[in-house]
């Protein structure tokens, strides 16, 4: 039996990242960070292995196939690695944007850039980058070069292989996305927000999204910070909770958005991609504001349908390419 260049990848990973959790006595997603730079460097980097370990994992990454993979190939299949590891791990923060949704967003990014020939591109929440790559993917036809932030140490290891893998130039920041970002302004910036409170209230004082008591939204804190480091005319595309323009900081929100943005679309997602309605996402589209641009003259809104009905998936996209004919 025949078996795909993904699960092929899959197994190279998976099988040389139990032998370095066992060795190394860490866990599955750890190891899965030290195979994939064993792999990306052509080497075995741990100098606590024996001789005898070390030439059991370079046999098995002899047959990798990497050279011959195309980026998507590659992507998927430390995608999938990486989901095997979030199973065993029970930490709230180790979770993976739905592919579907990463597919949708590379496809929405690609039509309002339409004419730019090179892009800078940050994710203030890059997590593994898996959401990142799908959509540098997308944009193959430009020269892109990438930001991406995260507090959690591991999860910015993951996006740094994935990256070097998919060969996509990434700069990465392991720091509080709302702390103080040291980056040039950016054309484009793509995020899964995260949703909740933000624990800091002296860092929070400084936005103008902190909330007048208690801890402030981080979600809202996220699209301030993107928003600030954006170029004027730069596009924001954002998940976030259906219900943001439903809490008591929706006025405040809504006043931010009046003086710094245009809202450019506002798309909700199909329920069957979220385990319930609590956790159920929109996509977000908003464009900083610059002298010479205006509004759209009708904001993109749908209900998208599900991604898996062909015939409803066409005629929404149908829709939708005479909005952009209409609106850009």
């Amino acid at each position: 039996m025949t078996v795909s260049p993904i699960e092929n990848l899959f197994n190279v990973l998976d099988d040389t990242a139990l032998i370095l959790q066992e060795e190394l006595s860490c866990t599955y997603l750890e190891a899965i960070a030290e195979s994939g730079e064993n792999l990306f460097h052509g080497d075995i980097l741990q100098d606590e292995l024996t001789e005898l370990t070390k030439k059991r994992l370079q046999k098995k990454y002899s047959d990798a196939g990497l050279d011959s993979m195309e980026k998507e190939q590659i992507r998927k299949a430390l995608q999938l690695a990486i989901l095997k590891g979030m199973k065993e791990s029970s930490q709230p923060n180790h979770q993976m944007t739905p592919d579907a949704i990463g597919m949708f967003l590379s496809y929405l990014t690609g039509k309002f850039t339409k004419g730019s020939k090179e892009l800078r591109l940050l994710d203030p929440a890059i997590g593994t980058g898996n959401l990142l790559t799908t959509v540098l993917n997308g944009l193959a036809d430009k020269k892109v070069s990438s930001v991406g932030v995260d507090v959690d140490d591991l999860l910015v290891k993951l996006a740094y292989i994935g990256a070097n893998l998919q060969k996509h130039p990434l700069e990465l920041f392991n720091q509080d996305s709302l702390e103080p970002l040291f980056i040039d302004p950016v054309d484009l910036v793509i995020s899964d927000l995260p949703v909740g409170y933000y624990p800091n209230d002296l860092r929070a004082a400084d936005y103008e999204l902190k909330s007048d008591k208690g801890h402030s939204y981080s979600h809202h804190l996220f699209i301030e910070q993107s928003v600030k480091h954006t170029k004027h005319g730069g596009y924001l595309f954002f998940l976030v909770p259906n219900h943001l323009f439903e809490s008591e900081e929706a006025k405040k929100l809504h006043g931010y958005f009046k003086e710094h943005v245009y809202i450019q679309g506002l798309l909700q997602l199909p329920m069957s991609l979220f385990k319930n309605e609590h956790s159920a996402k929109s996509i977000l589209i908003l464009q900083k504001k610059k002298e010479d641009v205006k509004p759209p003259k009708e904001v993109l809104m749908a209900n998208m349908p599900s991604l898996s009905n062909p015939k409803a998936m066409e005629n929404m996209l149908a829709k939708m390419d005479q909005w952009f004919k209409e609106n850009k």
